[in-house]
């Protein structure tokens, strides 16, 4: 059977960019069929103990006050987070998670702060965004989430909501499998083991181009699903 056929899906919005210090605000798991309709879903919004930065506000809206009134302590969101994942793994169920080192490395670096358990993910994550770049190389244009679920036909209709990325993600996985099925629409531990070869010689190849181009010194983020040394 395809792991097409049901899709597990995952997403967070957070008060930054760098996945070691960065604080989970927002996030969604959720399931969609074969035919990339949602079967359900459940949003967390948390209060991360810290500052949201007007940065982050500005993208997803949420600011501190709003956290602090609305949110659930962060301990209490990870541990619902970790369940639904373990749940998920449990039953072999693809896991998608666009740009998957940024938020598994989040969720593991959140864990580690709250002394909670890390769930044991397999080898179930499948990450459009390593995947896409393998099987169509050469398109031109940027590869965050919207443009690529442009790239597929896939709309995602409001952009920087956990769920919404979450669910436009998870009919990215399924549109790529689709149109690649000899290279992606495979047993998901041989997807897997592909996406952690993939993803290394990407991070090869642009650490390549970054030192001709720009800095002779420049080191890519290596690790994949989650950052090494995380």
């Amino acid at each position: 059977m395809s792991w097409t056929n049901r899709v597990a899906v995952f997403d967070t919005e957070t008060t930054g960019t760098n996945p070691l210090e960065a604080r989970i605000v927002t996030a969604f798991v959720g399931m969609i069929d074969g035919a990339g309709e949602l079967e359900r879903g459940t949003d967390w919004l948390a209060d991360p103990g810290v500052e949201i930065p007007e940065p982050a506000v500005e993208v997803h809206g949420i600011t501190t006050e709003m956290a602090r009134e609305e949110g659930e302590p962060a301990p209490v969101v990870l541990q619902k987070i970790t369940a639904s994942l373990e749940w998920i793994v449990r039953n072999n169920i693809a896991l998608v998670v666009y740009n998957a080192p940024y938020d598994l490395t989040l969720l593991q670096a959140e864990c580690a702060r709250h002394n909670l358990p890390m769930p044991q993910l397999g080898k179930v994550v499948v990450d459009p965004l390593i995947v896409d770049k393998q099987v169509d190389r050469y398109r031109k244009g940027g590869r965050k989430l919207g443009t690529t679920a442009e790239a597929y036909g896939v709309e995602l209709f409001d952009a920087h909501d956990a769920s919404a990325d979450a669910v436009a993600a998870g009919r990215v996985a399924v549109a790529i499998a689709r149109k690649y099925p000899d290279v992606v629409d495979v047993p998901l531990d041989q997807l897997f083991d592909a996406q952690v070869a993939w993803a290394a010689e990407q991070a090869e190849d642009f650490e390549q181009y970054m030192r001709r181009q720009r800095d002779p010194n420049f080191t890519a983020d290596r690790g994949w699903p989650l950052r090494t040394g995380a």
